[in-house]
């Protein structure tokens, strides 16, 4: 089977990192293919970032329908176009949130999530609102570290205090890392904290090979049917429907 592993911003490196976890546990005869985005923001930190990361994300998603891909993963923890790709593609697409809370969810009895900025706090609590996974995310946690600043090595003991206390203050029996940038973090902070820590990328990735395993698509009917053909116009003129089908 084949699952693209999309990186919705376009930073070639957090590919990378990305990348590396997601192929650390594919199964036997499993391809990840691991995409950068050819368009958007080069880091996702905002609404504004996200709403223009999702064209990019959609772009490689139409791509690989054409290519036969069997499913996909959307390695950003804001899992921006989530919905949209989900109508785009046949087969079945996770993001990283999605699948990283919901691993938690079966590991204790609640769970930390610990993210970049602060700002993107409310963003990760809805996200747990809207997953049903309020009842066990028991805080979300900031560290204050940019995205693009994650792959400097002393960046690693701020995260793994922040760990530590997040599971102090909100006593926690698990931690969710908010951002697929912490992806290679996830053994060691697991070490670190005492808990098992989630990274998503490779939560999602598994997801993916487990449905598609089991012969499990998408549903062709309802809210995620192909979208209805339409013609758009200027920047967004190669994204016109009028060949979708189901």
């Amino acid at each position: 089977m084949r699952i693209r592993v999309i990186n919705p911003n376009t930073t070639a490196a957090m590919t990378a990192v990305i990348d590396e976890c997601a192929r650390a546990v594919a199964g036997p005869g499993t391809v990840v293919e691991a995409v950068t985005s050819t368009m958007g923001p080069a880091s996702i930190e905002s609404h504004y970032d996200e709403a223009l990361a999702v064209p990019g994300l959609l772009a490689e998603i139409a791509r690989g329908e054409r290519e036969g891909v069997d499913g996909y993963v959307i390695a950003c923890f804001g899992d921006p176009g989530l919905y949209a790709a989900r109508e785009l593609a046949r087969g079945p697409v996770i993001g990283i949130a999605e699948a990283a809370m919901s691993a938690a969810s079966h590991l204790g009895r609640g769970f930390s999530v610990v993210t970049t900025l602060a700002r993107t706090v409310g963003q990760a609590a809805d996200l747990a609102e809207r997953y049903g996974m309020a009842r066990f995310c028991l805080g979300v946690h900031a560290t204050d570290i940019p995205v693009l600043e994650l792959d400097d090595p002393k960046v690693r003991a701020v995260i793994a205090d922040a760990c530590r206390a997040a599971v102090a203050a909100d006593g926690s029996e698990a931690v969710v890392l908010g951002c697929a940038g912490m992806a290679d973090l996830c053994a060691h902070l697991t070490e670190e904290t005492g808990v098992p820590v989630v990274d998503g990328v490779a939560a999602a990735t598994l997801s993916v090979q487990s449905l598609v395993t089991l012969g499990l698509r998408k549903s062709g009917r309802g809210e995620f049917a192909a979208p209805p053909p339409k013609h758009y116009t200027g920047l967004l003129s190669a994204f016109g429907t009028e060949g979708a089908d189901s």
